[in-house]
């Protein structure tokens, strides 16, 4: 019996997600707007048999936000160029459902998906950040609840437009002079409670049907929203027993609404260090956390808290009583740095250095890195990992020596199986409604 096969993303992050990375010396301090960058990213994870490279976002930037942040690609823009020259590999970008239409979105990513030849897919955020609202002529920034039910309707929405077409609409006879044929062009006449769109998208759907929804709340509205809509979820963990119950919890969920469990995966984010050996890969992250200061960690915390001000507070004293900030913004992550430090009694310097400079679990030699992530894997932690390079060669030295590991052990893919992302994520192309619906008026 074949062995069940590991899903694997790359994010690609500009000059990094370390507040400091851009001043490591390997580092090209430019990389963020940089598409030759990019494009040998892309190019190393096809290499790589990855399923897929993704593009995070965000709408809302401060002085005090990390380098990456300050200056960086709009991701559809980015994954459109990145498709014109890769040929196989998936390309995911974050998305707002509060700050975006979605005829626009639906549209955009529509557009992607034939860019590509069907590898889109789109991670659907709810914009944690209230100072979002500051740049789109809002007066106040949509709750934590609002937001995902906002994202609900959103989706379905999205997913309505993308069948706006039947798969065999356009018939281009130049003979006959038809062009399409209008019994399966069709509106969507959608009226809610967030939006009214009429349609039809004026796109067809791509020959993976729908882009891949892919979701990142691990709050419990984000767990239901991911249950019910998504095709993969995004999420992380700091134990093998913490990721294992999250997959059950979700899956669980999936199937109260009537899926399979196997229509959803997930896929939680790990930071990798690789070194030649243990020791070699010790020495690579200790020289990461020499890049961070402390006044620049605390303007990285700072952020989860809506950009809160931590500097008010004595640094080696516990950390300080919050208590409802954040519940608007990152709300699983800011539970959960609150909850930590209450219960193992740390000081603010601790959690803030902790939270700019986290140290990954995968770390040491290629073969170390390999070990965890299989006994994740065959533990139920997740059906693949987002892999997210530490270090500014961490992805080429994951590619040219973990993947061979993987690949030796059977769990891991030598050649793609599809062209598609859907194909290679092994999810099922969705029929278009208007199709099925006509299928079962004519066998009743």
């Amino acid at each position: 019996m074949a062995k069940k096969q590991l899903r694997l993303g790359a994010i690609i992050h500009g000059v990094g997600g370390n507040v400091g990375g851009w001043r490591h010396p390997d580092a090209i301090t430019d990389a963020s707007v940089n598409f030759g960058f990019y494009k040998q990213q892309a190019q190393k994870a096809e290499q790589g048999k990855f399923d897929f490279v993704f593009i995070a976002d965000g709408l809302y930037i401060t002085e005090k936000s990390i380098p990456h942040f300050l200056n960086r690609f709009e991701p559809v823009t980015i994954l459109s160029a990145l498709g014109a020259v890769t040929s196989n590999i998936g390309l995911v970008g974050t998305l707002s459902t509060s700050y975006s239409e979605p005829f626009t979105v639906s549209r955009q990513f529509a557009s992607l998906d034939h860019i590509s030849g069907g590898r889109a897919g789109w991670n659907v955020v709810t914009s944690p950040l209230e100072g979002s609202a500051k740049n789109y002529s809002r007066t106040s920034h949509p709750t934590h609840a609002e937001r995902y039910r906002i994202a609900e309707e959103y989706l379905e929405v999205a997913r309505g437009l993308w069948d706006s077409w039947e798969d065999d609409a356009f018939v281009r006879d130049k003979a006959s002079g038809v062009f399409f044929d209008p019994s399966k062009m069709h509106r969507l006449n959608h009226e809610g409670e967030h939006f009214s769109v009429q349609g039809p998208l004026n796109i067809a759907r791509s020959k993976q049907g729908h882009p891949v929804v892919f979701q990142a709340g691990s709050s419990e509205a984000g767990r239901n929203l991911a249950a019910k809509s998504a095709d993969a979820v995004f999420t992380h963990y700091d134990t093998v027993e913490e990721g294992a119950a999250f997959v059950q919890d979700v899956k669980q969920r999936a199937a109260a609404y009537g899926r399979s469990p196997d229509e959803i995966l997930i896929l939680p984010g790990i930071g990798t260090i690789i070194g030649r050996t243990q020791e070699e890969a010790e020495q690579k992250y200790e020289q990461l956390t020499e890049l961070v200061t402390i006044d620049k960690a605390l303007d990285y915390l700072g952020r989860f808290f809506e950009h809160f001000d931590f500097s008010q507070f004595p640094l080696d004293e516990p950390f300080p009583e919050l208590g409802d900030l954040g519940s608007n913004s990152f709300q699983s992550g800011t539970d959960k740095i609150k909850r930590e430090a209450k219960e193992l009694g740390l000081t603010l310097r601790q959690v803030a250095l902790r939270s700019a400079t986290p140290k990954p679990r995968y770390i040491g030699t290629p073969e170390t890195v390999a070990d965890l992530i299989q006994a994740d894997f065959e533990a139920g932690a997740g059906d693949g990992f987002i892999i997210h390079a530490t270090t500014p060669t961490g992805l080429d030295e994951f590619v040219d020596q973990v993947i061979p590991i993987l690949q030796e052990r059977g769990i891991f893919r030598t050649e793609y199986e599809s062209d598609t992302l859907r194909g290679n994520l092994g999810l099922a192309i969705p029929e278009n409604r208007y199709t099925a619906a006509r299928k079962v008026q004519v066998h009743g």
